[in-house]
């Protein structure tokens, strides 16, 4: 019984010495991503698209110099094939990125929720995008593979490629 009081004890004193660390936003960790995404729809989506270009914002924290976390939106267009209205998603989901050094290759992906857009009775649905791209201290050059299981049984996919300029903050 000594040593519960004994640990307890220790672990509320810890706690009352432990320092909170408050999150700085530095130009150093944090930034805007702005840019833009081309691709080829597979699946479900080449059937009525032959070609998608997109629009892509995203909001990064980096929690150390190799792990980032954020948010991203966007708008990604889906040129459709003849007899069929252009349709599109945009996703609002947050991300993980792995930097394997300062500059050089990363991996990542994308996970949320993606809204379609100009398609009768299908709202969308789980957004996955999962991209292995290289970067430096502007730019970030990537291939993805994007996926939104939407409702109804249609999976809308494209792979391709994108580019992001960073946005630093001050």
């Amino acid at each position: 019984m000594k040593k519960l009081f004994l640990i307890a004890g220790l672990l509320g004193f810890s706690q009352l010495y432990a320092q909170q660390n408050d999150i700085e936003i530095t130009s150093d960790n944090s930034w805007l991503k702005a840019g833009v995404i081309a691709g080829v729809p597979v699946g479900d989506a080449s059937d009525v698209s032959d070609f998608n270009l997109g629009l892509s914002l995203r909001g990064q924290y980096l929690f150390t110099p190799y792990v980032a976390a954020g948010v991203v939106s966007g708008y990604n267009h889906f040129f459709a094939k003849e007899g069929i209205d252009d349709f599109g998603v945009v996703p609002v989901a947050g991300f993980l990125r792995y930097y394997f050094e300062p500059s050089g290759f990363f991996i990542g992906s994308d996970l949320g929720y993606g809204f379609l857009t100009n398609v009768d009775n299908n709202d969308g649905g789980l957004y996955v995008n999962p991209q292995i791209g290289y970067h430096n201290r502007d730019w970030n050059f990537y291939g993805y593979y994007q996926n939104t299981f939407a409702e109804n049984d249609f999976d809308l996919q494209s792979v391709g490629v994108g580019v992001t300029y960073n946005i630093r903050f001050k």
